[in-house]
């Protein structure tokens, strides 16, 4: 019995030293895109949403928000000001609408209605330069994303309502200065504006970003080094993400093992408490990437929980991308294009295929007779939509209920091999069968598995301190 009492004690104390050793990491993620008074940015609110997905992972606390007026971005910044107090690394996070007036910086509210100068300094906008000062000064490393260049309608007002006084209105934002320990990143240059990207999905910069920043064993300013490349070659050379760096050490968001930051993923001798904190990131890690059609994704899952409760299903879910989900659907797709099962359709990029009514029928009379069954109207309806969804995810293409080019072609091919069964012919099973085969994928064993996994590390590390 004394025995172990000093095992248990020992263990205590080696739980404690470890969670000393954890840095403490707070992050404000806010995408505004539905002003009320001027055009909407469709993006913004799907970039913070993947940024706060990405900056959970790697054991940060997200103050998250989206769409916010001018009282509620205080509400959230007065939040993160209190918790980012003493931390060792907070990061801010902004994307929508930001404007410079006179050299200073304003990110802007969506209940923003700035018709002067003077409505942006007496309190319709939010100063970055006050902002971050007050919310992050005294974190050891403060790291600042600004995805805010977009061209700005507001500007336009301000100078049409300035002809009897000098006004200076950029563009974009304006230079700033990074103060000790901080990095400073913004899509573009100073003065210019940054593309959005394409609606629905992220916007070049914050794209990068996701990728780049939490790489395991990758230092901060190498990250950004490959953003500022990704972000040049994605856009033809058209947009250069800018930054100012006055760091005074290493940094990592997700450490190798030689590094000396504290990991994502949670090992043997973390916490109690930090354990359960980067389990319940990694369940929501896999929420965010577990019905993706993308490998890099499922990919990222990979790289951060190598040894994850969902490594199984991310597997079969990369193989059935990379392969199509069964013998059937791998036929069906043969000479497909590779890029079909990974680029994403949208309205856009349906209207760019141009199909017109006749067009429309012919697409609704081939989904028929794949099995899929749809009214043949030649409008493409919330019915057709859901079974284009239905079409999608049985082929392995992202399920967006929307077609491009790609996947419209790949219909136009599959029609032939479309009567291999008599039963694809029969409309009535096929809308039975739907949902009961569409929920598999998220009662796939994840419990069961998540109780293994915790049950397996508890008993590795009883077992093996009893072993010794």
């Amino acid at each position: 019995m004394r025995t172990l009492t000093i095992i248990v004690s020992l263990m205590c104390m080696a739980l404690s030293v470890s969670a000393a050793k954890a840095d403490r990491r707070v992050a404000f993620v806010v995408g505004n895109g539905a002003y009320r008074n001027v055009a909407q940015l469709p993006n913004p609110p799907i970039d913070a949403k993947a940024m706060a997905s990405t900056l959970r992972n790697v054991g940060f606390e997200v103050i998250e928000g989206s769409n916010l007026s001018r009282d509620q971005m205080t509400e959230k910044l007065l939040e993160f000001g209190r918790k980012a107090q003493g931390s060792d690394i907070a990061v801010f996070y902004y994307a929508g609408h930001g404007i410079a007036v006179g050299g200073t910086n304003y990110l802007l509210p969506v209940d923003a209605d700035i018709k002067s100068e003077m409505d942006v300094k007496l309190g319709a906008a939010i100063n970055i330069d006050l902002t971050l000062d007050q919310t992050m000064g005294d974190a050891k490393v403060k790291l600042v994303f600004l995805d805010a260049c977009r061209d700005n309608p507001f500007a336009a007002k301000i100078k049409s309502n300035s002809a009897t006084r000098s006004v200076n209105v950029g563009s974009g934002l304006a230079e700033m200065k990074s103060g000790e320990g901080t990095l400073i990143a913004f899509a573009t240059g100073p003065g210019q504006t940054a593309l959005d990207g394409q609606e629905g999905n992220n916007s070049p910069f914050t794209r990068a970003l996701i990728d780049n920043i939490t790489k395991p064993g990758v230092e901060i300013q190498q990250a950004m080094t490959s953003v500022r490349a990704q972000v040049n070659e994605e856009t033809h050379k058209g947009q250069l993400p800018w930054g100012h760096t006055n760091l005074i050490g290493a940094v990592y968001l997700n450490q190798a093992p030689t590094t000396q930051l504290a990991t994502a993923a949670p090992t043997a001798t973390a916490a109690p408490t930090a354990g359960a904190g980067n389990s319940e990131a990694e369940v929501e890690f896999w929420r965010s990437v577990k019905e993706s059609n993308k490998p890099e994704e499922l990919n990222a899952y990979l790289s951060a929980y190598p040894n994850g409760q969902f490594k199984p299903l991310a597997m079969a879910r990369l193989a059935a991308i990379q392969n199509g989900p069964s013998t059937t659907t791998r036929n069906l797709n043969a000479g497909v294009d590779p890029a079909t099962f990974t680029d994403e359709a949208s309205q856009l990029t349906e209207d760019q295929i141009g199909l017109d009514k006749g067009q429309r029928r012919d697409v609704q009379r081939r989904l028929n007779g794949l099995g899929f069954d749809t009214k043949v109207s030649g409008v493409f309806n919330d019915e057709t939509r859901s079974v284009l969804k239905r079409w999608q995810a049985a082929r392995g293409y992202p399920s967006t209920g929307f077609l491009n080019k790609l996947q419209h072609k790949a219909l136009l091919s599959e029609i032939v091999a479309s009567t291999t069964t008599a039963s694809e012919d029969s409309p009535k099973p096929a809308r039975r069968a739907a949902p009961q085969s569409a929920p598999a994928p998220r009662h796939s064993g994840g419990g069961d598995a998540g109780a293994a996994f915790m049950g397996g590390v508890v008993g590795g590390m009883m077992g093996g301190m009893f072993r010794r």
